[in-house]
């Protein structure tokens, strides 16, 4: 069966690695890519300038700090974080998330630094 016509298990792909905050690409939609990640911890406060940022929990507890306000999402619970709006991301457990953005999306956005990564493909 051609690979293009075997569905995604996030379970599965998301079984395949241990590390934090390493995005990997798992799926491309026109120029998006559909990316899972493991987190812990805190994140870096930063922007994305020119793209929005969907965010959903696959597992897990994640908090997106907002200037002003918090966002609390459960397994199942997505949010879009809009573009130019500074924020962090943070879990007190280890958190597993998809993200759906432009393709080459820098994770860290305008703060840069050394949490910077390119997202892996994970086929």
């Amino acid at each position: 069966m051609s690979e293009s016509v075997v569905p995604v298990n996030l379970a599965d792909r998301l079984s395949r690695f241990s590390d934090l905050w390493s995005q990997k690409t798992v799926a491309v939609l026109n120029d998006y890519e559909v990316k899972v990640a493991k987190l812990k911890g805190e994140f870096v406060w930063h922007t994305h300038e020119d793209t929005d940022e969907l965010i959903l929990v696959v597992s897990g507890r994640l908090t997106i700090r907002l200037r002003g306000a918090d966002v609390v999402l459960e397994p199942g619970e997505l949010f879009v974080v809009p573009r130019r709006v500074e924020h962090c991301t943070a879990a007190d457990e280890e958190t597993a998330i998809l993200l759906f953005e432009p393709a080459g999306t820098i994770n860290t956005g305008d703060a840069g630094g050394s949490m910077t990564k390119a997202a892996e493909v994970l086929v």
